[in-house]
C-alpha cells in the first residue's frame, strides 16, 4: 500500500509537471475574440427567435447555424461569406431533397447526395464554405421532410440566418483591424535593434559557430515578421470595407508601405552579415575570421545601428519629435565613423581574411544607406508620415 501511495504522489508530480510546462504556451482569449464570440452567440439566439416566432419552425436549425458562421472577422468577408454559404447551403438543400424524392430512401438518399455535395464543395472556388453543402445535405435528410414547402422553408430559415449575422457584426462594434498593423510595424525595428545589439557584444568577444548559428537563425525569423504585416495590412484594408460603424470605432493610422520596404532591405542585410559571421566561426567553410581591430570597429558599427534601429521603434510608438530625430543622427553619424575605421583596416589582413572582412564592411555599409534618410524622405518620415503624426 505504501509503495502504490509513492507510485500515485510521482504520477501526480509528473503530471503537475507536464501541466506547468504546458501553462505558458495556453494563453486567455484577447478583446477582439471575446466580442466576436459574444457576438455569435447573440446572433445565433436572434435567428432562432425571428424563425421560431415569424416561421413558426418547430426546428429551426438552419437559422441559428448560418448567423453564427456569418459573424466573420470583417463586414466584407461576411458579406462576400455570405453569397458563398447561400450558395453551398442551396445546392446541399436541393441535391439531397431530390435524391430523397428520387430513391424514397434515407440511406439511398445520402448515398447520391453525399458525393456531390462533397466534389461541389471541393471544385468551387468558395474555400471553407464548401463544407456547408455536405453537412446541409445531411442535416436536410435528418429533417425527413422532402416536400417543395419544406425545402423553401429551410432555404428561407438560411436567409434569415445569414441577414441576421451580417448585420449583428456590422452594427455591433464592427471589427476594425489597423491596430496590428502598428504593432507589427513597431516591432520590426525593435526586433531588428535586439539582434544587431546581439551582434556587436559577440563580435567584441570570441563568438563561436553555435553562437553565430543562433544569430544567423534569429535573423531567418524577421523575413516572417514582414509577412505578418502584409497580412494585417490586408486585414486592416478589408476591415474598411463595407463597415457602417468604422468612423466611430478606435482606429490607429498604419505607417505606409514604405516602411515595409525599407525593414525588409534591413532584414536582407542582417541575414546576408549573419551569414558570413556565421561562416568565419566554421571551421568547414575555411573562411578565416577578420582581424581582432576589425571586428571590434564592426562590433561599434552594430551597436550603433541598434541604437538607430531602437530610436526608430520609439518614433513609430510616440512620434518623431526634435529630440529624438537629433539623438538618430548622432547614432548614425557615429556608425558611420566606426565603419570607416573598419574599412581602413582592409588592406591589412591576407586575402582570405581581407574576403570576410570586405563582405562584412560592404554589408554594414549597405544596411547604414538603408537606414540613412534619402531624398524621398526616409525609412522613418515615410513610415511616420502617414500616421499624420508629422
Amino acid at each position: 500500500m505504501l509503495g502504490n501511495g509513492k507510485t500515485a504522489g510521482r504520477r501526480a508530480a509528473a503530471v503537475r509537471e507536464r501541466l506547468g510546462a504546458l501553462a505558458p504556451d495556453v494563453r486567455l482569449p484577447d478583446r477582439y475574440q471575446l466580442v466576436q464570440s459574444l457576438k455569435a452567440a447573440a446572433a445565433a439566439a436572434l435567428a432562432w427567435a425571428l424563425t421560431g416566432w415569424w416561421l413558426a419552425a418547430p426546428m429551426a436549425l438552419m437559422a441559428p447555424w448560418a448567423a453564427v458562421a456569418l459573424v466573420q472577422g470583417t463586414v466584407y468577408r461576411s458579406l462576400r461569406s455570405a453569397v458563398e454559404l447561400l450558395a453551398m447551403m442551396a445546392c446541399g438543400t436541393l441535391l439531397a431533397a431530390g435524391a430523397a424524392a428520387v430513391t424514397g430512401n434515407t440511406m439511398a438518399a445520402m448515398l447520391i447526395a453525399l458525393p456531390l455535395t462533397v466534389l461541389l464543395g471541393n471544385w468551387l472556388p468558395v474555400g471553407e464554405q464548401g463544407l456547408y453543402a455536405p453537412t446541409t445535405a445531411l442535416f436536410v435528410l435528418a429533417y425527413g421532410t422532402y416536400s417543395l414547402p419544406a425545402v423553401g422553408h429551410r432555404l428561407l430559415e438560411t436567409l434569415v440566418g445569414a441577414v441576421v449575422g451580417i448585420a449583428v457584426n456590422a452594427i455591433v462594434l464592427p471589427p476594425v483591424h489597423s491596430l496590428h498593423v502598428r504593432t507589427l510595424a513597431c516591432a520590426l525595428p525593435r526586433n531588428c535593434s535586439r539582434l544587431l545589439r546581439e551582434l556587436s557584444e559577440g563580435m567584441a568577444e570570441e563568438y563561436d559557430e553555435e553562437r553565430a548559428e543562433r544569430w544567423h537563425r534569429a535573423a531567418g525569423e524577421l523575413p516572417g515578421a514582414l509577412s505578418d504585416l502584409r497580412a494585417a495590412r490586408g486585414w486592416a484594408t478589408e476591415s474598411f470595407r463595407f463597415n457602417p460603424g468604422h468612423r466611430m470605432r478606435r482606429s490607429t493610422p498604419s505607417p505606409s508601405e514604405r516602411w515595409d520596404v525599407v525593414w525588409a532591405q534591413v532584414v536582407n542585410r542582417l541575414l546576408a552579415l549573419t551569414l558570413t559571421l556565421w561562416e568565419t566561426a566554421s571551421e568547414r567553410r575555411g573562411l578565416p575570421r577578420p582581424p581582432a581591430r576589425s571586428l571590434e570597429d564592426l562590433s561599434a558599427v552594430m551597436a550603433a545601428a541598434s541604437e538607430v534601429c531602437a530610436t526608430d521603434a520609439t518614433i513609430m510608438e510616440e512620434g518623431p519629435d526634435d529630440g529624438c530625430l537629433e539623438q538618430r543622427a548622432r547614432q548614425l553619424a557615429g556608425a558611420r565613423h566606426a565603419l570607416a575605421e573598419a574599412k581602413g583596416q582592409l588592406r591589412g589582413p591576407g586575402p582570405d581574411a581581407g574576403a570576410s572582412l570586405g563582405s562584412l564592411v560592404a554589408g554594414c555599409q549597405a544596411l547604414l544607406d538603408d537606414l540613412t534618410p534619402g531624398e524621398d524622405g526616409s525609412a522613418l518620415l515615410a513610415g511616420a508620415a502617414r500616421t499624420g503624426r508629422i
